[in-house]
């Protein structure tokens, strides 16, 4: 971890911070200072998962510089860095755990004696990361990978300069030509683009990508468990399968074969005892299919057995 004041981060002076603990969530109404640096890398690209805490302090001094000329009210808050690769899911979880516990960090960490604002980057020591800050390998090697950040200070200045990033980052957010080649050497790969966005940019390309890939149905479900945790989401679409989701958590109806075809769920006009066994096949991997993309944005899933007979949205909803 290297924490510096802004206006010294340039000649590497800095401390130290204290360990981590339990994360906290967001404000509501400064979710616009979570963001992070979406790098798009060359195809045959492998870039490193994680940089030195040296390098990642330049990192954070660049990423700064960057964001402060593209809104001048996030020049007044302390920044906060991890400079490691996270896939989208990583940060797009129920309570935004990973920016939750970088914004923890920086905000336990010493104030300068005039105030002035911090950059605190965390990058990696023997091959490791602070704990709650460490990428998931099982989610390494997409195409489109994160350096998250935080804006961090007095919650009235986050709201605006939140506000101004909401509105800016999205069309006009690309990274200065110097942060991508210093992103490039310190993460040793090349990369197509690299560009600015806060956590809501974030999950309006990813609605995006699932449309493409047959998912547009299952985004609502997340986006729920995101924004609205304490909302009531379904997928109640046959034959797509039948899933609940509330207070970050997920319920999916387990049919049987029976159920299944006397449910509504099974094709129409479909007769045949083998084509109907295929369908009922194909029912259970996309369930399976949905499940796999709700836990990996940190969504817990369970399966509810619904029997031949019995009412699958009632039992869902008790």
């Amino acid at each position: 971890m290297v924490e510096a004041r802004k206006d010294d981060a340039a000649n590497g002076t800095g401390g130290s911070a204290p360990g981590p603990g339990a994360s906290t969530g967001a404000p509501p109404d400064t979710l616009g200072c979570f963001g992070a640096l979406a790098i798009e890398w060359r195809a045959e690209a492998t870039p490193a998962l994680a940089v030195a805490a040296a390098t990642a302090g330049a990192l954070a001094a660049r990423i700064a510089a960057d964001l402060g000329k593209l809104v001048p009210e996030a020049s007044g808050l302390d920044l906060g860095l991890v400079a490691a690769l996270f896939d989208p899911v990583e940060l797009l979880r129920p309570g935004w755990p990973l920016h939750a516990e970088l914004q923890r960090l920086v905000a336990h960490a010493p104030m300068p004696a005039d105030g002035a604002p911090r950059l605190i980057a965390f990058g990696a020591h023997a091959d490791a990361l602070p704990p709650g800050l460490q990428p998931d390998l099982g989610h390494a090697g997409g195409a489109l990978r994160l350096l998250p950040f935080v804006l961090h200070g007095d919650a009235d200045a986050m709201a605006d300069a939140g506000a101004r990033l909401e509105q800016v980052l999205l069309d006009t957010g690309m990274a200065g030509a110097q942060t991508a080649l210093d992103v490039q050497a310190a993460f040793g790969a090349e990369i197509e683009h690299a560009r600015y966005l806060t956590l809501r940019d974030l999950a309006a390309m990813m609605a995006m990508q699932y449309e493409h890939v047959g998912l547009e149905n299952v985004w609502p479900l997340v986006e729920s468990a995101l924004l609205a945790p304490g909302e009531v989401a379904w997928l109640d679409a046959p034959p797509e399968p039948l899933v609940r989701v509330h207070g970050g958590e997920a319920q999916v109806a387990l049919l049987d074969e029976a159920a299944w075809r006397g449910g509504g769920w099974a094709p129409a006009g479909v007769g045949e005892p083998a084509r109907l066994a295929r369908a009922f096949e194909r029912f259970q991997v996309r369930q399976r299919q949905i499940a796999a993309v709700l836990e990996a944005h940190g969504i817990a899933v369970t399966f509810a057995h619904c029997p031949n007979g019995a009412a699958p949205r009632e039992l869902l909803a008790e």
